[in-house]
């Protein structure tokens, strides 16, 4: 892309210089330029500058632009619009119908391996299920549920022979399938489980029992009505030894749906939002299935008993097991961003329509997007749509560099899973709250169920804690920072670590990021001005988040060190009171990483209007973000009174600036036009 647009390059001032830019030279993609010693000029073909939202479209799929599209044409049309007045049984009938004709269509195996008829590439599975956040989200979770879960621990998890038996009958629905780990006792504590997997070496079985109500497992997606078999997730007891938490395929039901000897299934019927999955709960009373049906990657029992794992430690082991399985988590927050877009599309298409109160001297009323109060109740939203878009797409390669290793490395994979912690944990919290925004912004038609935004503000609600609590995935998101620097430092006490961190944050952390020499540049070049002007270069703005994050985790690593000072009987409390210091790292840390994915994605941009307009877009992210947490950097004398007041007017006028272009914006979250259909936007 143009110098002249480079984030680190100067950055002109005013919406206008969108208009400006677009009828400049410097518009044209540089794909097309061809050099004049390629070809006669005459035999140049004209370059055609795509529609400004098609060009955002284009910049916001980055590497995954084909097979988004893809889905756009062959998957998202408007049969996956559920009535929403179905009844509970007639919900779960089209949920599945939809479903099966997903796996008709080929679909169902994207980012599974060749041979099982998919692309290869394990970051497109995700990347289908994000996609259909955009739909009916029962559909989308039935989806992830078979296609991810269930099949993918048998791609996963099991050997050749599981997934030559049974992969191909699950990824075309014709083994209905479930995922059985969370226990009423045990949701986020996957790792102490009740349910026993004990190896009988007389007759080469494993028996499934549930030894107490609360090993019963439940909020299974399948279970209630579909699944025939189920991935069972409990602790292998063989030769007197807990060997730790393992999975295997257990039957369920036989083909006419009736449960199988042993398995008590349970139906959750009406739940507060995904009335298409059949969520149920399963008990097993001694239930005997063949030696062959555990799922034994990563640990098995021989014949005689031996229990054997190419992983000795047993903590590894676990962690390595559940790390396979990181594409749900991913999957989930991909999901909640989705359909979050569709409802500030939703939302804005209204208040580029609906008018309220006359214009003073004038006949007309003024439009709802005329108003600064609703600006910022929109605006912000689509700023943040995009820089979660962003973070997707980083997470997304990282995963896909992941799958491409020749060898296991643990720390790629520990960074992966914290990374896709943090996402899953602020994307779904922003959906929850910013599809609760957009209702309000449209009133009483929003509140109509024809409307679409009820629906989803049910359905997106379930996401803050499923594929893990949001709360406990922040905590682990900041136990990983200190465990990483920990390691880097060495011998050094936790404080004394996170001061010499503190000395080097930016090398260090930097280093992970797609965007790392840009980011470097940009800090380099960063000036902090005095209180006459508020500073817009992204350098200072990179530092002020990484700041926030050094300074955050800094305190936070002193205050650890003191409490694993404290006697046994004081240590729950004393590591509970650092809790709330956690979760800060944690969203500290969080917004860096997707200020840097956004920047990185800017820079990828070729289309200069859209990289332009992004350009803008990035500083109301982060103005709106330095407004919502003032209070720290007020605290911290991180600014000053002055400059908070500053940095409430930025956003307003960025507001302002974007304003004319917040249908350009929608179009450019790539929703197709079937699924933004309600009778609140309709001429």
């Amino acid at each position: 892309m143009s110098s002249t647009l480079r984030p680190d390059g100067p950055r002109p001032d005013g919406a206008a210089a969108v208009e400006a830019y677009a009828t400049s030279d410097a518009a044209a993609p540089t794909a097309d330029v061809v050099p004049s010693s390629a070809a006669p000029a005459t035999t140049t073909p004209p370059t055609t500058t795509p529609p400004l939202g098609q060009a955002l479209v284009e910049a916001a799929d980055g590497p995954f632009h084909v097979l988004r599209e893809r889905l756009r044409r062959e998957v998202l049309t408007a049969d996956l619009l559920r009535d929403p007045t179905l009844d509970l049984a007639a919900a779960r009938e089209w949920t599945t119908r939809q479903t099966r004709r997903f796996a008709d269509s080929g679909c169902a195996s994207i980012g599974y391996p060749h041979q099982y008829g998919g692309t290869g590439d394990a970051s497109d599975l995700p990347v289908c299920f994000g996609m259909l956040g955009y739909a009916d989200l029962s559909f989308d979770i039935k989806v992830g549920v078979q296609f991810g879960l269930f099949a993918g621990s048998i791609l996963t998890l099991g050997g050749p022979w599981h997934r030559e038996t049974y992969l191909r009958d699950a990824l075309a629905m014709r083994l209905p399938g479930a995922f059985a780990m969370t226990e009423l006792g045990h949701g986020s504590d996957v790792q102490h489980v009740e349910t026993t997997i004990r190896y009988l070496p007389a007759t080469e079985e494993y028996e499934i029992d549930s030894p107490t109500p609360t090993a019963t497992k439940a909020y299974i997606g399948n279970a209630a009505r579909d699944a025939r078999m189920a991935v069972v997730f409990g602790r292998l007891l063989a030769g007197g030894t807990d060997h730790g938490v393992h999975a295997v395929l257990v039957p369920i039901r036989d083909e006419a749906g009736t449960p199988l000897p042993g398995v008590t299934i349970g139906d959750h019927g009406h739940k507060g939002g995904l009335l298409g999955v059949d969520n149920g709960t399963l008990r097993f009373d001694h239930v005997r299935v063949p030696r062959r049906l555990l799922l034994d990657r990563f640990g098995g029992v021989t014949a005689y008993g031996r229990y054997r794992s190419p992983i000795e430690n047993r903590n590894a082991r676990f962690f390595t097991m559940v790390g396979t399985l990181v594409r749900g988590r991913i999957s989930v927050g991909g999901s909640a961003a989705a359909a979050t877009r569709r409802s500030i599309a939703l939302a804005a298409r209204y208040a580029l329509r609906r008018r309220q109160f006359p214009v003073p001297g004038g006949e007309s009323d003024v439009l709802l997007l005329d108003y600064l109060t609703h600006q910022r109740r929109l605006l912000p939203r689509i700023a943040e749509a995009y820089a979660y878009g962003f973070a997707q797409n980083e997470l997304l390669g990282q995963l896909r560099r992941w799958d491409g290793l020749e060898s296991p490395d643990v720390g790629v994979e520990r960074e992966l899973e914290t990374r896709a912690a943090a996402l899953k944990a602020a994307q779904t919290r922003w959906a929850v709250d910013t599809v609760q925004a957009m209702r309000e912004a449209c009133g009483g038609a929003g509140f109509m169920t024809e409307n679409v935004l009820t629906q989803i503000r049910q359905d997106v609600d379930v996401f803050v804690t499923f594929e893990g609590d949001n709360t406990v995935l922040q905590q682990l998101v900041a136990k990983e920072l200190l465990v990483g620097y920990r390691a880097a430092w060495g011998d050094l006490d936790l404080l004394g670590m996170a001061r010499v961190a503190a000395r080097t944050l930016g090398e260090a952390v930097l280093e992970r990021t797609a965007a790392q020499p840009l980011i470097a540049r940009l800090v380099a070049r960063a000036q902090v001005r005095d209180e006459e002007g508020l500073p817009l270069e992204r350098g200072w703005q990179v530092v002020m988040f990484e700041d926030r994050e050094r300074h955050i985790l800094e305190s936070l690593a002193h205050r650890a060190r003191e409490a694993a000072r404290a006697r046994p009987e004081e240590a729950f409390a004393a590591l509970n009171a650092l809790a709330p210091h956690m979760l800060a790292a944690a969203r500290a840390h969080t917004d860096r990483l997707v200020l840097e994915a956004f920047i990185a994605g800017i820079d990828a941009t070729q289309d200069g209007r859209a990289a332009l307009l992004l350009d803008r877009l990035c500083d109301l992210y982060v103005m709106s973000t330095l407004e919502a947490d003032r209070g720290w950097f007020l605290e911290h004398h991180r600014i000053t009174p002055t400059r908070s007041k500053e940095i409430s007017a930025r956003v307003d006028a960025l507001c302002g600036e974007l304003r004319p272009y917040v249908a350009d914006l929608v179009e450019g979250f790539g929703i197709p036009e079937v699924l933004l259909d309600a009778p609140m936007v309709r001429d």
